[in-house]
């Protein structure tokens, strides 16, 4: 069982920066397929930044140049930063990790670990 905690969440003005961390219980987490996922109430939940164990990241199109994962991630840990934050960026951003590749390749739908969530808004 891994336990992850999100943390960093909070309500910023358009155009802010904001930095999530994900603080992981299991040692080899740099070893997981891993990533963090926007929930919004009433769409999908979709994946704004996803990590595969090779370390290769994919961005969400809408958040590529303004999102990144930062190299200097301690190694139990799963940073997300923000700047640029738009009004299409606000959501419950969560942190979610499989050791499973066939789950990682379902976008964790249904599998997983995952974080409680941590609330991002923007004001314009």
């Amino acid at each position: 069982q891994v336990r992850l905690v999100e943390s960093g969440g909070g309500s910023v003005q358009s155009g802010g920066s904001l930095r999530l961390s994900c603080a992981a219980s299991e040692y080899t987490f740099s070893k997981y397929f891993k990533g963090w996922f926007r929930l919004v109430p009433g769409k999908e939940r979709e994946a704004v930044a996803i990590i595969d164990s090779d370390g290769r990241i994919n961005y969400q199109d809408s958040v590529k140049g303004r999102f990144t994962i930062p190299v200097d991630n301690a190694k139990n840990n799963l940073d997300l930063q923000m700047r640029n934050l738009a009004p299409g960026d606000p959501g419950g951003y969560y942190c979610a990790a499989t050791g499973v590749s066939a789950c990682f390749a379902g976008n964790m739908g249904g599998c997983g670990y995952w974080g409680r969530g941590t609330p991002v808004t923007v004001s314009s």
